[in-house]
């Protein structure tokens, strides 16, 4: 299959280009030329696959021929090795919890595939391939565990200082050997800025050989749409029309369900639910794009004021009116954010991680009035990744799992940055 950049569609180049390049020249972003549809059959027979048998069927259609079907088979087996499973809350709402992964996060699915596919595709290079990747809070810690060790790759994590979890934090910068981490004095679209930056600079593409791990990277958006169809399977009535609710921040997630949707998966429709970043329900609302100064919020990763993915949903619509046949936005406030976490916890003893609930609110708000329909909110990390928002608004200490135990005490290891593309660039050519 061959790839597209959403600035110009007659610019195409292969699956290892788009994955191993990440951005076009044109600072685009590339798409697929086609959505390949799935077989009737395939969901009418879903109850039969496994979570990796999914994805290997959503892989091969896009993978296929340019890597073999063993090769993708083994990929999707070694990536796709933990649940996702879902939890119900009433006899409308599901949570799809996405955080059983070795980072605590819906990031370990994309990067896990990501980092296998990307090892096969560099194995033959002699050149080091260098992934710049700019971070809210859990790419950061999902790429560095995906590509930890791996041979002929190193990792330069951006992320701004003082705007992601203390936990969040040490699972990006307590690694070391081919995971470097960069502390840049801004916000989360500054560091976005300058990863963008740095692969259209022709002296650093010279140096080096960039690629990105970011939702700008079609490798990460293909392996987020198997948990949407997973999800679909795990539903017991799939005669009720459904709804998925997506706390969204660069809208790689929302995007990934979009092209699982394409795919032929009979969900009825999304809900963007963003924190006061609201961007994309403006849009929606107004159908002007008007980027904005990223506002800090207690749901941190979804900080993101100009979200790349809105090349990718308007290359899918051409207009917000077309999009909103599938879209709904909304957005909510910190206070709204932690009103959702108390009630659900003392109404359904479940307790949500700030994104989660505002996933939540943005279905509670789509649902009311409404019946015979299901949503099925994405809970993108475990609450305890967040576990001082978790401890004031609930005034309970969860106990941390393993993975955040061991590296509570760990030492952190960054480089602190000014927000200057002249200053990384320097820094980059020094190494």
């Amino acid at each position: 299959m061959k790839f597209y950049s959403t600035n110009n569609i007659n610019h195409r180049v292969s699956l290892a280009d788009a994955i191993m390049k990440s951005l076009p020249e044109d600072n685009g972003l590339y798409m697929p030329e086609s959505i390949p549809a799935l077989p009737h059959s395939f969901f009418e027979n879903i109850q039969h696959y496994s979570f990796a048998e999914i994805g290997f069927e959503i892989a091969k259609r896009f993978l296929h021929p340019d890597l073999s079907l063993s090769e993708i088979k083994n990929i999707t087996d070694d990536a796709i090795n933990f649940p996702v499973p879902i939890v119900q809350l009433d006899d409308q709402t599901f949570i799809l919890e996405l955080f059983h992964g070795p980072t605590l996060a819906f990031k370990d699915v994309g990067a896990r595939f990501m980092s296998r596919t990307m090892a096969l595709l560099n194995k033959n290079e002699n050149k080091k391939l260098t992934i710049l990747v700019a971070t809210s809070g859990d790419t950061g810690s999902a790429v560095a565990n995906g590509f930890y060790d791996v041979d002929g790759i190193e990792v330069i994590i951006l992320y701004p200082s003082g705007k992601v979890s203390p936990l969040q934090e040490k699972q990006l910068t307590t690694l070391g050997k081919n995971i470097t981490a960069l502390e840049i004095k801004g916000t989360f679209d500054d560091c976005q800025r300058l990863v963008k930056q740095s692969f259209l600079d022709q002296r650093l593409n010279n140096h080096y050989r960039l690629s990105s791990a970011n939702s700008i990277n079609i490798a990460r958006l293909i392996p987020q749409s198997f948990y949407y169809v997973d999800a679909y399977r795990q539903l017991k009535d799939k005669s009720i029309p459904f709804y998925y609710s997506v706390p969204s921040g660069n809208f790689g997630n929302l995007t990934a369900g979009l092209i699982a949707k394409k795919m032929g998966l009979p969900v009825s429709g999304f809900i963007a639910a963003t924190n006061a970043n609201d961007t994309i329900p403006n849009y929606l609302k107004t159908g002007n794009y008007s980027a904005q100064e990223t506002i800090a919020t207690i749901s941190n990763a979804m900080d993101v004021g100009n979200p790349s993915n809105y090349a990718r949903m308007n290359d899918f619509y051409k207009s917000h009116l077309a999009m909103g046949e599938d879209i709904v936005g909304y957005t909510y406030s910190d206070e709204e954010t932690r009103k959702m976490m108390v009630d659900t916890y003392q109404n359904n003893n479940y307790v949500l991680d700030p994104h989660g609930a505002v996933g939540l609110l943005g279905w509670k708000e789509f649902s009311e009035g409404k019946n015979n329909i299901q949503g099925i909110i994405l809970e993108t990390a475990h609450p305890t990744k967040f576990i001082d928002v978790v401890t004031d608004t609930l005034h309970i200490t969860p106990e941390l799992p393993p993975a955040l135990k061991a590296i509570e005490h760990a030492q952190k290891q960054s480089v602190l940055m000014e927000n200057d593309f002249s200053v990384l660039k320097n820094y980059l050519l020094s190494r």
